[in-house]
């Protein structure tokens, strides 16, 4: 097949026979180790996949309790997907096999190819061809692997030390295995994932294909996304056009220098597009761009548990004047602005401690003035986020090394779940990391986002913002 007839084909293609297969043959090395296919099978049965697993490889008779089978031909029932783990040189004859069988989605892990040298360019081209030829879809290769959280389809090929993940709406896609659970600790995402793709050199299945499917994946609702060339610049604008109008689309683009595009053509072969005219693309697109490699973790999280902000009237909670003051700052340079609240709600605060009632809400004095303060602390916040004026709320909590606060923040935010249609953020300061880590949790549970500093706070409320823009312009 021609590659253009192949593209033109393929350009709808549904990428469920990667994410939803039914079965999964792994070939490579069973050896039990940190990386290989031991290491995959042993994580599709702690993560819980209820598929059909073959493990392929004629040195074994048995692995894990599965039978081992010595190639592709002797497993007598269909195969959903290919996990290949092996030496690149090998590669092409087993994409064969998988054509002769009738697989039609595979995962190449292996490395060595066009990321690699020469050679590597053309062993990447002969598998591309033969797949091709057979209708046959790869994602990779040089790639960590994909995870589904919804039914326990966990192949990441190197091991993490958990593999079932919490289930949730954020989908996130990268350029590197540095997204995949080897690399992050997904457990402490409290508001979990859908989907997780490692790209790798991108031979076949890219961004585009991951877009159109996750476009209308029902269990992925923000989509995170690290790049570092576009395959197809027309197609790329024309689906994140789509995609950006019902979800958000937060993509971080790397490469972004002449010595960064020069590193990534090694790291996967690829090319990198010029900055500006990708920065362009976003903003006609309704891309949220993201600028640090954490974002890709930290900012979903609004979309992920909160309501979007109908305006950009902020306001602020803080025990200090210069947090504040920085929040302000920050917010002004995304088109938030503090808000007046209204008087009947400065009247009210006035009332718990004189010039309360004034935004920033600066709570440090009277938290030291008032005898049990924190049984004001509720009507404080409740008071706030009541406010007509008030269209998000940037919260600044503070915790003593005892963290004898932590029950009165968490049952206050339990009395606000549900009841506001505006997004509430929160940063927690305290001398103690494992006090603010706990209360973190305690509130993330709740569905609040905590974020790990102030200026990413209020970049979460702005973009929520822009997304809202967003909507209404579509």
């Amino acid at each position: 097949m021609p590659d253009s007839d192949f593209r033109k084909s393929f350009i709808q293609s549904d990428l469920s026979s990667f994410f939803e297969a039914q079965s999964v043959a792994v070939i490579g090395s069973l050896k039990e180790g940190i990386f290989g296919g031991y290491v995959v099978i042993k994580s599709l049965l702690d993560s819980g996949y209820a598929g059909q697993i073959y493990p392929i490889n004629p040195a074994y008779k048995e692995v894990l309790g599965l039978k081992v089978y010595s190639a592709l031909r002797e497993v007598r029932r269909k195969i959903g997907l290919v996990l290949i783990v092996i030496n690149s040189r090998t590669v092409p004859q087993v994409i064969k096999e998988c054509a002769e069988k009738g697989v039609k989605a595979v995962i190449v892990i292996s490395d060595g190819f066009a990321e690699r040298d020469q050679e590597g360019v053309r062993l990447q081209n002969e598998i591309v061809h033969i797949a091709r030829q057979s209708g046959i879809r790869i994602i990779g290769p040089n790639t960590a692997g994909i995870a589904n959280a919804s039914n326990g389809l966990n192949l990441c090929a190197y091991e993490s030390g958990y593999h079932k993940l919490r289930e949730g709406p954020v989908a996130i896609c990268s350029q590197t295995g540095m997204t995949n659970p080897q690399a992050f600790p997904y457990p402490d995402l409290q508001f979990g994932v859908s989907k997780i793709c490692d790209f790798g050199n991108k031979c076949d299945i890219g961004e585009c294909d991951m877009l159109e499917y996750l476009k209308e994946d029902p269990k992925t609702s923000v989509i995170s996304m690290h790049l570092e060339n576009i395959q197809d610049g027309r197609r790329f604008l024309e689906i994140s056009k789509q995609v950006a109008s019902r979800k958000p689309l937060l993509i971080l683009k790397s490469g972004r220098t002449q010595e960064g595009a020069r590193v990534s053509a090694s790291h996967t072969g690829s090319l990198a597009i010029n900055d500006q005219i990708f920065d362009a693309a976003c903003k006609q697109a309704g891309i949220l761009r993201l600028e640090k490699f954490g974002d890709l973790f930290e900012l979903p999280k609004i979309f992920a548990s909160q309501p979007l902000p109908k305006g950009n009237r902020l306001a602020i909670i803080s025990y200090t004047g210069g947090a504040g003051v920085l929040a302000t700052d920050e917010g002004a340079k995304y088109g938030l602005f503090v808000t007046k609240l209204a008087p009947e709600t400065d009247e009210m605060l006035d009332g718990i401690f004189p010039g309360l009632g004034k935004i920033p809400v600066d709570i440090g004095p009277p938290s030291v003035a008032i005898k049990d303060f924190y049984a004001l602390y509720p009507k404080i916040l409740n008071a706030v986020m009541s406010d007509g004026n008030v269209d998000s709320l940037f919260n600044v909590l503070w915790v003593d090394v005892k963290g004898k606060m932590i029950k009165s923040y968490v049952e206050t935010y339990e009395q606000l779940k549900g009841h506001f249609q505006k997004p509430l953020v929160t940063w927690i300061g305290g001398p103690d990391s494992s006090i603010i880590a706990e209360l973190t949790q305690r509130l993330e549970g709740l569905g609040f986002p905590v974020f790990c500093d102030l200026e990413t706070s209020i970049k979460a409320l702005a973009m929520a913002l822009r997304f809202t823009n967003i909507k209404r312009s579509t």
